[in-house]
């Protein structure tokens, strides 16, 4: 049994206009499932619907077994949500806060004392315990946020956003702290704007525009996929302008991008990579130079998001 089942969901406000059309996708239980998109993409939409705050127009979307259509108790009752606007008390202290959250939930006092404890630990927010909410800083508050919505056991945690506001120490603390949270068991549906986070942290991605889902897949072969221009950085103890000169008259339809200071690399844009490396390969076996920089860089999960959300006219769903 999947963690979330989405079958030909449709979304309409208004009955007339779909806000999401028809889109079908499943999330692994234990993975951590990153839902990329625009603004207006229809990423909000969705995230409402599998939480149960709205019902689908047209189709069917199962959370956990549950049917989001019959079942909204049972499922929250086993979700937990971070949402980007803020969620905590700001008359409590940062410890209280935590604790009030736990009591609505039920738990169990000793059990709760222990997670507050550990919380405030993984948040690095034990030095501010005693301190009220409103005299934290946004990032804290954050943190606060996050440690305060995690408190309860959730087998599925949908995160919106959940690194703004954070330095960029705190920031990959937090990542980590979902990756853990995976290897347990938990399933973790992830929404950013920040595609270097959801290159780090997710298993696949499902990229959403205009209401319908273009592509799902894992982050490697969406790079693979979508790979088009590789650039190549070399820089030669001697011999620069030798080997650029062999790679125009051996391959031709390269880009090449002097640098503006001396000593930085040469840049060789190319959609012929194996080609171009076998020719500097042959250059330094043949010539006897030596290399001081050299480096291939990966298609970036950016260039893949652009590529595809850039054509509003591809309407094919997945």
């Amino acid at each position: 049994m999947e963690a979330i089942d989405v079958r030909d969901l449709k979304v309409s406000y208004d009955k007339k206009n779909f806000v999401i059309r028809g889109i079908s996708f499943k999330v692994k239980k234990g993975e951590i499932f990153g839902f990329l998109g625009p603004n207006g993409a229809g990423k909000t939409t969705t995230i409402r619907v599998l939480t149960t705050l709205i019902k689908p127009t047209e189709g069917d979307a199962y959370v956990l077994g549950y049917d989001v259509k019959k079942d909204g108790l049972e499922i929250r009752q086993r979700i937990g949500v971070v949402l980007q606007q803020p969620s905590y008390e700001w008359s409590l202290s940062v410890e209280k806060n935590i604790y009030v959250y736990g009591v609505l939930w039920g738990i169990n006092k000793k059990i709760l004392l222990e997670r507050i404890e550990q919380l405030l630990k993984d948040f690095d927010l034990d030095d501010i315990r005693k301190i009220y909410a409103a005299d934290i800083s946004i990032g804290q508050r954050r943190r606060l946020q996050l440690a305060r919505e995690l408190v309860h056991d959730s087998d599925l945690i949908f995160v919106d956003e959940p690194t703004i506001g954070l330095d960029p120490i705190i920031k990959r603390k937090v990542l980590d702290y979902f990756k853990n949270l995976a290897k347990q068991g938990k399933t973790i549906f992830f929404t950013t704007h920040n595609l270097e986070e959801a290159d780090y942290l997710c298993d696949r991605i499902a990229i959403i525009n205009n209401g319908k889902i273009h592509v799902v897949d894992t982050v490697e072969n969406l790079k693979r996929t979508y790979e088009k221009e590789r650039t190549v950085e070399i820089l030669f103890n001697d011999g620069n302008e030798r080997i650029l000169d062999t790679l125009r008259e051996r391959i031709g339809n390269i880009k090449i991008y002097t640098p503006e200071v001396k000593g930085e690399p040469y840049k060789i844009v190319t959609y012929r990579l194996p080609e171009v490396l076998e020719t500097i390969n042959e250059f330094i076996k043949n010539n006897g130079y030596s290399l001081q920089w050299f480096n291939v860089k990966k298609t970036e999960l950016e260039e893949v998001f652009l590529d595809i959300v850039g054509d509003r006219k591809n309407e094919q769903n997945i």
